[in-house]
């Protein structure tokens, strides 16, 4: 049977010439992030954990994690956390095989410490984080569409997905990605709260960072604002490596030095001080925020990666929009991959895979329909790969 693939052509401007854009990013230390994280790092632990015991992943959704921000009082030299940050864990898992109770609250806990302890070295999580694990039994409907056929649909959502970024767009992503790499290691000071928005206006690009400085390696106002120099000159010089065009950098705008404030924290993460954060409110699958596209506001980090056509379908859209422009690129300025799916029905048969292609001048859509039909149905009938790379941890989703 002949999957439900329809490639059509649209006529308007690809973002690039448009006359506006904004895209956001929030980096790895956001509380969004931070949620979206530990999410993930839950369901890829029960997911290893499934497979190592039992051969296979059973039903699970850990998207359900609350951020609830603590309390602390940072000061050059080094301040403390007054108040440890709360973290629920939350959703639904598979609790019982075979008579045997799967140890999941342990496996749960253990995931949330190693994904603090592995990205936040400013932060103790013994000390500073409590964690509340309340994941639970999952519905029966649910479980049963699950462990029936795992190829079929545990719900009835869709995916998003489009291609190539634009250089707005690569350079907010690559931006926070030098900050939270590279650059975090080197200079110390830095925390891992960033958060890169990016706007254009015409031909003319403006990047607005919050970045959050640690305040035990810097001894006075002095050596924050030299930090903050040092910063904006390795992320010009960077940015010239991804776009060739000028563009325009602030820093920690709220900053008022002659009364004394600054974006200093003790941990690098405002989490310490009363910020939160949930699953779902941050970067989209392709790690960026970007309301000038299509965008699916689903939560992805967390959802089982076997069924759950809200997570699959995103990734899977971004894979297929990836790979149109790598096959056809000279001949689709721009692709925009959306799968919906019906509950209980085979994943690899959505009701409707559509691919909405801007064309190069003068190029006829029928040059590349076949290509692009085919591209779809070779990533539909191996949609699996998606979940081996999400077990694997070779993919993100935020």
């Amino acid at each position: 049977m002949a999957r439900n693939i329809v490639v059509s052509q649209i006529d308007e401007p690809p973002i690039p010439r448009t006359p506006t854009e904004m895209v956001e990013r929030k980096g790895i230390g956001h509380p969004d992030s931070v949620a979206d994280g530990i999410a993930e790092a839950v369901s890829r632990e029960l997911s290893r954990y499934y497979m190592k015991h039992y051969g296979r992943i059973f039903h699970h959704n850990t998207d359900q994690v609350e951020i609830v921000g603590g309390q602390s009082r940072p000061r050059f030299g080094g301040g403390i956390v007054l108040e440890p940050v709360y973290i629920l864990l939350s959703g639904r898992a598979t609790t019982m095989v075979d008579n045997e109770r799967i140890p999941y609250r342990t496996i749960a806990v253990k995931a949330a410490h190693q994904q603090i302890k592995d990205n936040f070295p400013n932060i103790d999580p013994e000390e500073d984080i409590t964690i509340n694990c309340r994941i639970g039994q999952g519905s029966v409907d649910l479980r049963s569409v699950y462990d029936t056929q795992k190829s079929l649909a545990n719900d009835t959502s869709f995916g998003v997905g489009y291609a190539p970024l634009s250089e707005t767009e690569r350079l907010v992503l690559e931006t926070e990605k030098f900050m939270n790499g590279k650059l975090r290691f080197e200079l110390k000071g830095l925390g891992e709260d960033v958060k890169v928005m990016g706007a254009r206006i015409g031909q003319r690009i403006i990047l607005t960072i919050a970045a959050a400085m640690v305040d035990r390696y810097l001894k006075d106002a002095d050596e924050y604002l030299s930090l903050k120099e040092e910063i904006y000159n390795r992320i010009m010089d960077h940015g010239k490596k991804i776009i060739e065009r000028d563009f325009e950098l602030y820093i920690n705008t709220a900053d008022l030095p002659e009364q004394g404030v600054y974006y200093l924290t003790v941990t690098g993460l405002s989490m310490e001080n009363g910020d939160d954060g949930s699953v779902g409110r941050g970067n989209r699958v392709n790690g960026l925020i970007t309301p000038y596209r299509p965008m699916s506001m689903e939560a992805a980090a967390g959802k089982n990666p076997v069924t759950h056509v809200g997570k699959l379908y995103n990734l899977l859209s971004m894979k297929i929009a990836e790979d149109i422009m790598k096959e056809a690129g000279g001949d689709v300025e721009e692709t925009r991959i959306r799968i919906l799916a019906q509950i209980g029905h085979p994943i690899d048969r959505p009701l409707l895979a559509s691919a909405n292609l801007i064309m190069a001048d003068g190029v006829p859509l029928s040059k590349v329909k076949g290509t692009i039909e085919g591209i779809v149905d070779n990533w539909l009938e191996n949609v699996d790969k998606i979940t081996e790379m999400l077990v694997e941890g070779s993919i993100s989703v935020f």
